[in-house]
């Protein structure tokens, strides 16, 4: 059973940082892109970055570039989001999901999310 797990949510003030993680359990793990996605309170889910299978190609909202960077431990089934310089407008709840390449919406399986709070 595929599974994918978001954490390391919380509440962060504006300017602050905070790492959300994704575990991946139940499928070939390096054989998959991880894309992250978000759905603020009342908005449409948008996609905020994603990772190739290797960790070569990663891409990026222009809302969070420069900001967010994406990684990858294929040894550890994880992936990662380091997001710096938060935003009250980055306030949403973050969804990790995989598929054989990074798509812009839909991606074959989701995990539950993690809730990152900005306050200002």
């Amino acid at each position: 059973e595929v599974q994918l797990q978001a954490s390391g949510g919380g509440l962060v003030q504006a300017g602050g940082s905070r790492r959300v993680s994704c575990a991946a359990s139940g499928f070939t793990f390096d054989d998959f892109a991880i894309g992250w996605f978000r759905q603020a309170p009342g908005k449409e889910r948008e996609g905020v970055s994603c990772i190739s299978s290797s960790g070569s190609s990663t891409f990026y909202a222009e809302s969070v570039k420069g900001r967010f960077t994406i990684s990858r431990d294929n040894a550890k089934n994880t992936m990662y989001l380091q997001m710096n310089s938060l935003k009250p407008e980055d306030t949403a709840v973050y969804y990790c999901a995989a598929d054989a390449i990074c798509r812009a919406h839909d991606m074959d399986y989701w995990g539950k999310g993690t809730l990152v709070t900005v306050s200002s």
